[in-house]
């Protein structure tokens, strides 16, 4: 467990390219390629954050697009085996802080209607769902629940 409090959260950077389209190929059945990971750490309307493993690798990463006054959460992964146990809470916080930080009052996301741990963590942040997007999920076909927390308090500079 000890090894397990050295997990680092920093920002994403190029030599985690590799280890985070692996992440994405186990997460995702429509994985980001490296140069689409690539192009996300190099925009200026990206944020994104790894939790880097003590050891070597990744365990989980966040992206999120800040962009006409309010943050889409794009992606965010941790590795199967380091689920449960708080760490997409540690992505999700980092989120939240840099959207606070930027002036950023809402935030949004989408997500597979029949993820069900997933849509209750970002319920847990104060997502609420407010539209649908039917099929619009393929391998296999699932609806898509968008959701908003609008109304993040601004941390002032």
């Amino acid at each position: 467990m000890e090894r397990e409090n050295r997990i680092c959260l920093r920002a994403m950077k190029e030599s985690d390219v590799p280890m985070a389209a692996e992440l994405e190929r186990e997460c995702f059945s429509d994985a980001w390629s490296e140069k689409l990971l690539l192009e996300m750490i190099g925009s200026s309307y990206d944020e994104a954050w790894v939790l880097a493993h003590p050891e070597g690798g990744l365990i989980g990463y966040l992206n999120v697009r800040f962009l006409a006054g309010e943050g889409e959460l794009m992606r965010i992964a941790v590795k199967k085996e380091y689920r449960g146990l708080g760490y997409s809470r540690k992505l999700m916080e980092q989120m939240v802080k840099s959207a606070a930080e930027m002036g950023i009052q809402d935030l949004t996301l989408e997500v597979r209607a029949g993820n069900e741990p997933a849509i209750n963590l970002y319920k847990s942040y104060g997502f609420k769902k407010e539209a649908v997007r039917r099929g619009y999920y393929h391998d296999p076909t699932e609806d898509a629940f968008i959701m908003w927390r609008r109304g993040l308090p601004v941390i002032p500079s």
